[in-house]
């Protein structure tokens, strides 16, 4: 199987060097500085899992001429219709794209550009980035990719193929059964932390440790939740009780890479993540006050971002 990743950043250059590393047939589309970069001093991953240097099949969009049969986007949400136009000339009629994206915006764009029937399901969780030398930086152990058909059997020859060919990377590869209520089960935790930290400016911990942090952490996980519910995906008790022991957690250091973007001053995914479940909640007339808040927030933000 071929996989084509989109970019070698910090989210995609792990997953995809890492698959790469353990056998599979990985290529990376990135700009021509990036291609630059690599072929000459290599795709570097620095890891609390291992190190590594990796030398792996580069593609630019001027070199792009072939299909593959994953091709895999982890793009932020504001870069999607640029990544679309890029990965274009690799969809073949048999290719699949699997997003692993936050939120689930992205799945409305992405079957409108290439059918329901070609677009995986697909999730991410881990925390990394580009060190200031190009290489990719893992922070914690946490490296876990989780995709699945959408509509159909869960185990596809395609799935099943692709589940053989991510096999062996220093990550956990899973094929699901329900992969949209694991990316709504996602999708509920990500809002929560990045409407709290966000609006708060601190961490989960130090959110929890005022008069009233707890109360207002679990008031936006409820209004997600309920969007979540109304939608047709219930959050699992196992999912629940994970998230709420983390939200009452006083010493828990997490903040949301939402957060640590707007710290920078950077674009933030407030519209695709915050914005949307605020939109589904007024569609679906759930209550959403703490949401509202926090996404009004985040948009002051954004308008004095635009206006510097």
């Amino acid at each position: 199987m071929r996989l084509l990743f989109l970019g070698a950043g910090g989210t995609g250059g792990y997953f995809g060097g890492r698959a790469a590393q353990a056998g599979a047939d990985v290529t990376f589309l990135v700009r021509e500085p990036r291609a630059a970069r690599i072929r000459e001093h290599g795709l570097r991953i620095q890891s609390p899992l291992g190190d590594a240097t990796l030398h792996p099949k580069l593609v630019t969009q001027q070199t792009l001429q072939e299909s593959y049969d994953v091709v895999v986007l982890s793009c932020k949400a504001y870069d999607l219709e640029s990544a679309i136009e890029a990965i274009r000339p690799a969809v073949g009629p048999d290719t699949a794209v699997l997003p692993i994206m936050n939120g689930v915006l992205q799945y409305d764009v992405l079957d409108r550009e290439f059918e329901p029937h070609r677009v995986l399901g697909g999730l991410c969780q881990i925390n990394a980035t580009l060190g200031p030398e190009g290489e990719v930086v893992h922070l914690g152990k946490h490296a876990n990719l989780v995709f699945g058909e959408r509509a159909g059997p869960a185990r596809s020859e395609r799935c099943v193929a692709l589940e053989q060919a991510l096999a062996g990377g220093e990550y956990v590869s899973r094929l699901s059964e329900n992969i949209y209520q694991d990316i709504w089960e996602k999708y509920v935790m990500l809002t929560t932390l990045a409407a709290a930290t966000c609006l708060m400016r601190g961490s989960v911990g130090e959110i929890a440790s005022t008069d009233d942090g707890v109360d207002i952490l679990l008031g936006l996980l409820q209004e997600s939740q309920a969007v979540a519910a109304a939608s047709g995906h219930t959050v699992r008790p196992e999912a629940d009780a994970t998230v709420r022991k983390l939200l009452a957690d006083r010493t828990q250091p997490m903040t949301a890479s939402m957060f640590r973007d707007l710290r920078q001053g950077l674009p933030v995914e407030a519209d695709h993540i915050v914005g949307d479940m605020v939109r589904r909640a007024r569609t679906l007339g759930v209550d959403a006050t703490y949401l509202r808040v926090a996404y009004s927030h985040l948009q002051v933000y954004q308008a004095q971002r635009a206006a510097r």
